[in-house]
Order: structure tokens, then C-alpha cells, then sequence
């Protein structure tokens, strides 16, 4: 079931989105738009819920418990700014906006950069396992929750994975030139 909600979530999430940017630059449509990007964290709440009420049923807890709590962490750290993303993306595209923000090419400012985006990774791994921490303490029941510590150690293979482009960019950082910016 939770796995279900999680993927209608997801899937919830670039509809409204879709939605969202529409109404807004498409057709005008600014508080309607406004009311649909609004909505995109209320699909956080029914995944949280879900969880909860899952787990508090009695379910025992599997990796999609974890995948819920990750895809929570990711949506609270990162939501806004792939929100931004597709915003700025979107009114270029169809209503003759500026071009999108890109990060710097190189140099010690993309170090800053990548240092900055793993450091919201390793925010988003804490609030997951906050979560899932939780969860496992208002289920009370180890024998339920035995896969949620688990979960917990083979996700911390996502920051220690996105720590390469930080640290490369700060050993081997790429020169810049003067006709690519910054």
C-alpha cells in the first residue's frame, strides 16, 4: 500500500507542478496557479500519514517504510528549489523569461556550490532518519521495525556517494575561462 501512495505521490507532485506552471504562464491563470503549487506539500502529509497509519495498524515495516521517510526528507530539503527550478525553466520556455540560473563552471565558486548541495543531501539523510527514528518509536515493537535501522544504514551510501563531486571539485577543480562565466 505504502509503496502505491509513494509513486502516487510522486507522480501527484509533477502533475501539480505541470499544473501549476501552466495555469500561471499558459493561460493566465495566477491564483489558480498559486493554489496548485500550494497543494504540492499537502502530498507530503498524505504520504506521512499513510505511514502512520500503516505502521500503527500493525504492518511490519519493509524498505518501502524507508522509502517514504527519504522521499519525505528529499521533498522538505529539496522540494522548494526543484519547484524554483521548474518555475524558472518553464517561464523562459513559454513566456520569454530570463534564462535559468546555471551553477558556476568551475573554479572554487562550483566547490561552494557542490559543497552547498551536499550538505542539503546530508540535511535530507538526518530528517530521513529522524523519520524513520519516529517511526520505529511510536510503533514501539522492534520485531515490526527491524528493517528501518537497516533502511537507515544502506541510505547512507547516497551522501557518502554525492561527497565525490565536492571533494573532486575542490582537488581538481575545472579551469574557468573567461567566455564560460564563473
Amino acid at each position: 500500500m505504502i509503496l502505491a501512495i509513494i509513486i502516487g505521490c510522486e507522480i501527484g507532485f509533477w502533475v501539480l507542478l505541470a499544473l501549476g506552471l501552466a495555469f500561471r504562464y499558459l493561460w493566465g491563470k495566477r491564483r489558480l496557479s498559486t493554489a496548485l503549487l500550494l497543494a504540492v506539500p499537502l502530498l507530503d502529509l498524505i504520504l506521512l500519514a499513510a505511514s502512520v497509519i500503516d505502521m500503527r495498524n500493525g504492518a511490519v515495516a519493509g524498505w518501502h517504510h524507508g522509502l517514504a521517510a527519504a522521499y519525505l526528507a528529499y521533498s522538505i530539503v529539496f522540494g522548494h528549489r526543484t519547484i524554483r527550478w521548474a518555475d524558472a525553466k518553464f517561464a523562459h520556455r513559454f513566456a520569454g523569461g530570463p534564462a535559468p540560473w546555471k551553477p558556476p563552471a568551475g573554479g572554487m565558486a562550483r566547490a561552494r556550490y557542490e559543497w552547498g548541495v551536499w550538505a542539503r543531501i546530508v540535511i535530507a539523510y538526518g530528517i530521513a532518519c529522524g523519520l524513520l527514528f519516529g517511526l520505529i518509536w511510536l510503533v514501539g515493537d522492534p520485531s515490526r521495525t527491524e528493517a528501518l535501522p537497516q533502511f537507515m544504514r544502506d541510505l547512507l551510501r547516497v551522501p557518502l556517494i554525492a561527497a565525490i563531486w565536492p571533494v573532486s571539485y575542490t582537488f581538481f577543480p575545472k579551469k574557468v575561462t573567461s567566455d564560460s562565466g564563473t
